[in-house]
């Protein structure tokens, strides 16, 4: 393969990938924790859309067992969002890992 096929193949993936980044930036994924008394929707670039708490989970006698309800939420959300961004971007690479092809703020 000459430099020239290298460097258009090259481009191409990064035009893919550029396209995947922008399509992750409108899906969403949903985490729901203690049978869903906290819902996290968040988006394909870690953004969290909004947050549900059901009535009955708002104890002023024990915050912290709410707290810890957002929190688990809003981690599992994150882990399904990385999920999705290896699923859509390994698509797009055909499997490989390449550095520096990651979404902003995905390290």
């Amino acid at each position: 393969m000459d430099m020239r096929a290298l460097m258009k193949q090259a481009q191409q993936m990064q035009a893919k990938m550029a396209k995947a980044q922008e399509e992750l930036a409108g899906k969403e994924v949903t985490a729901e924790v203690a049978g869903g008394q906290v819902k996290v929707v968040m988006n394909g670039k870690h953004r969290v859309r909004s947050i549900e708490i059901a009535p009955e989970s708002v104890d002023p006698q024990d915050v912290e067992f709410l707290q810890d309800l957002v929190t688990a939420a809003v981690n599992e959300a994150a882990d399904k969002v990385d999920a999705l961004v290896e699923q859509e971007m390994g698509s797009v690479t055909g499997g490989m890992n390449l550095p520096g092809m990651n979404l902003p703020g995905m390290g």
